[in-house]
């Protein structure tokens, strides 16, 4: 999560959310690295887990990233927490909880869908007062 968080600050500069992501391959070895980039690319998709996973795979010279984990700074979005779902992650790990678009156990819980053909295991509030407080000191200062 320490290195999420330090992706996190990298968005924070470029003036974007602060939220940062890490892809950890199946032995716990960094796939995959990013932080929200929708400002700098002018891309709405441009967020840290969709980076991350879009790296990790083409690391691993494959979509499907088995046994990886996602490591993020907030509970992913229902865009992201779809491309979780897709890419076959197996588990998903984040910080704070985000009440308002969350859809990983807060607002929604697409992940655990029992509708769906994969379900990732689900962690969170690791290091969610750090992750909380750099969400905060980001929009007081807007």
């Amino acid at each position: 999560m320490r290195l999420a968080l330090a992706e996190a600050d990298k968005a924070a500069l470029a003036g974007d959310v602060p939220v940062g992501a890490v892809v950890l391959s199946p032995d716990g070895t960094v796939l995959a690295l990013g932080h929200n980039e929708r400002e700098a690319t002018g891309d709405p998709t441009a967020h840290a887990e969709v980076l991350a996973l879009r790296r990790a795979a083409a690391a691993a010279g494959e979509w499907r990233l088995t046994g990886c984990t996602l490591v993020v700074t907030l509970e992913p979005c229902v865009m992201c927490a779809g491309a979780l779902v897709q890419s076959r992650v197996e588990r998903v790990v984040f910080g704070a909880f985000d009440e308002k678009a969350g859809a990983t156990g807060s607002l929604w819980d697409l992940v655990r869908d029992r509708r769906l053909n994969h379900r990732p295991e689900v962690v969170h509030g690791v290091l969610e007062e750090e992750c909380s407080r750099q969400l905060t000191a980001f929009f007081r200062d807007r």
